[in-house]
């Protein structure tokens, strides 16, 4: 007998200054998951690429959900709804009503995360069970995938912002490479870029930085 086909979602980019955030969903059988799937953190790019594939062509559905920076930067909002939402978007591509879905929190309240995410895929007319806990991709294979095919997309999304703005970095604000390039831009264009989150505190700080630059030259 097979192993019942299980769903797991995660998300990639909840932290950086660039880019969107992506989550994803996969339903799939544990048993069928490729070896070495793990919290797509411990993985080095070229093998998330390869266990990306290898789990698409394995998973009987995917969903993506990708929240972009014009919603981030909208008035109101907040990263704990948000990343809700990213969830609820991918689920919502992948289950069928009266499935239970495992999902990596994405609140400090593993069981406050789990109830708004339910709530969202009932909105589409979904009544499912969500398990969600903190660390699952490191627990859980099937949420491990979905951290895997969750940060591929996310990667593929900041390779198409160098291909439109050149090296932007990784894209977090901890990197050397990510805030050059947004000084540069700003220097050079007096503005932010369309790609950067602009209600984050390391695009004020290049702004305010920005601005005291023209100060003194004047």
């Amino acid at each position: 007998m097979s192993t019942p086909v299980r769903i797991g979602s995660d998300e990639a980019g909840k932290g950086p200054v660039l880019g969107p955030m992506v989550a994803a969903a996969v339903r799939v059988e544990p048993d069928a998951l490729p070896s070495g799937v793990d919290d797509s953190k411990r993985l080095t790019p070229a093998r998330r690429e390869e266990l990306a594939a290898e789990i698409r062509a394995v998973a009987e559905r995917v969903g993506i959900g990708v929240v972009t920076t014009d919603r981030i930067d909208a008035p109101g909002t907040d990263m704990n709804t948000l990343t809700v939402d990213a969830h609820v978007e991918a689920l919502s591509g992948v289950v069928d009503a009266g499935d239970v879905a495992a999902v990596d929190a994405g609140d400090v309240s593993e069981s406050r995360f789990g109830r708004r995410v339910v709530a969202g895929v009932a909105g589409s007319g979904k009544d499912i069970e969500v398990r969600a806990e903190h660390g699952a991709d490191e627990r859980d294979p099937v949420v491990g995938a979905a951290s895997i095919v969750a940060k591929v997309e996310r990667d593929r999304r900041v390779a198409a912002l160098e291909a439109e703005y050149g090296d932007v970095g990784s894209g977090y604000p901890s990197d050397p490479k990510t805030r050059e390039f947004l000084r540069e831009y700003v220097r050079e264009h007096g503005r932010l870029p369309g790609c950067a989150r602009a209600s984050w505190k390391t695009c004020d700080d290049v702004l305010a930085a920005a601005h005291q630059s023209a100060l003194d030259e004047f």
